[in-house]
């Protein structure tokens, strides 16, 4: 075996980790983080808010890079809406959980908002006014993560990663999980053997679900099923998923965007949809019966558990179909086909759909295209290529589905230009 050479950096690049800069904090940008600057070097400051003056200590980046990180140490001018932060982890060089909890919770919907028009004038040429909504179900904005991974350390014990770092902090709670996983006694436990264990605090069971990873071989690799339950006005519907698949982990969420969709699409009788990246199902068993009678969902997934779970949820309805496949790939024997829909979601992994994608349902015509994202800057993207191809945005709406970090989800709609 060859070893590797070590990469020769170029002289002068000394390491800044340690200096400590008084800094005047700019906007809030995309990633948790805001903006400030030091002799023209962009530095981007975690735990400082936008119009604050504090004293910065780098954390990453060496002298002639284009920007270096940072994280605020001391506070000299405060902001109005800087406020003590609830969890003791949630500070410099401790757990990475967490981005905003330094922020009053009216003010981190601010920030998120910024981003999400920051995003849509850089990358698509968009002028955006959106305001992000809260979810219902968490506590003021904590107690609402159903799910969280805790890393195990070489000790045994569980915690929670630094930001941007392997180095594991072990906690004794975390104050954005439920009531659920904290009671579920996964941090008064020794996993030795593990590398982390995964909770989840479903609808069913009616305790939480540990599961120990590495999963042994042979065993049910997606931890085995948990149930949840939906809503869309006065509909109830339940489904399964695996403890280890995707679902929405704030408790308000599935529910809040199932009805957003509906609403967003306005399905009728008849019409044909594509659900693309449809995970196990949530959007996909609704509007199987929306489009009763005569109507079509089409599901496409490429994750083959996620379908089989989707197939258990939308059992015994004739008119959705389940396809295991790569959207992308699907996507262009169904344009060869010459096959139109009238309806589509789209669901995508944080990374977006990208342009091949948007290229193919643009290809089939649909009457709208409702995009749910978990990323603006993706989402942004994907708007400005799908004008490319003839659709043009008419509405986003953005939602606080992950209170005290920089996440924010997004749902737009499209449709053909004029």
């Amino acid at each position: 075996m060859s070893r590797r050479t070590p990469r020769e950096r170029p002289a002068g690049r000394a390491s800044l980790v340690g200096a400590e800069w008084t800094l005047d904090v700019g906007a809030v940008a995309h990633g948790g983080h805001c903006v400030a600057r030091n002799e023209g070097q962009v530095v981007f400051v975690r735990h400082a808010l936008p119009g604050e003056r504090v004293v910065a200590r780098v954390t990453e980046g060496r002298v002639g890079d284009r920007f270096v990180r940072a994280d605020a140490v001391e506070v000299l001018r405060a902001s109005a809406h800087r406020v003590p932060a609830p969890c003791r982890y949630a500070a410099e060089r401790v757990c990475g959980g967490c981005d905003f909890q330094h922020a009053a919770l009216a003010h981190q919907r601010e920030l998120k908002a910024a981003v999400v028009r920051e995003q849509f004038a850089r990358l698509a040429g968009t002028e955006l006014e959106v305001d992000v909504q809260p979810v219902p179900g968490d506590r003021d904005g904590l107690r609402w993560r159903t799910r969280v991974e805790f890393a195990v350390d070489r000790a045994g014990r569980a915690g929670l990663h630094g930001h941007r770092s392997r180095r594991i902090v072990p906690v004794d709670d975390c104050l954005i999980a439920t009531e659920g996983v904290r009671a579920s006694g996964v941090l008064d436990t020794e996993w030795q053997g593990c590398t982390a264990v995964d909770v989840i605090d479903a609808a069913h069971p009616a305790e939480p679900v540990l599961v120990p990873l590495p999963i042994p071989r042979g065993a049910d690799q997606g931890g085995g099923l948990v149930g949840e339950r939906v809503h869309d006005g006065s509909w109830e519907g339940e489904y399964v998923v695996s403890a280890r698949g995707f679902w929405q982990v704030h408790p308000g969420a599935a529910s809040t965007f199932l009805s957003r969709v509906v609403a967003l699409l306005e399905p009728a009788p008849g019409e044909r949809v594509l659900d693309l990246y449809a995970g196990s199902g949530l959007f996909t068993m609704r509007l199987g019966e929306l489009v009763s009678p005569g109507g079509f969902v089409l599901a496409v997934e490429g994750d083959a558990l996620a379908v089989s779970n989707g197939l258990l949820n939308t059992e015994g309805q004739d008119n959705v179909e389940w396809r295991t496949s790569r959207v992308d790939h699907e996507l262009g024997s169904l344009v060869s086909q010459e096959i139109t829909t009238d309806l589509v979601v789209l669901d995508p992994p944080r990374t977006g759909a990208g342009p091949a994608v948007i290229g193919h349902v643009a290809a089939m015509r649909p009457r709208r295209v409702v995009y749910v994202a978990c990323d603006p800057a993706a989402l942004a993207r994907d708007v400005k290529a799908a004008a490319n191809h003839g659709l043009r945005l008419t509405h986003v709406e953005a939602w606080d589905a992950f209170p005290m970090t920089h996440h924010v989800e997004c749902l737009a709609v499209l449709e053909p230009a004029g």
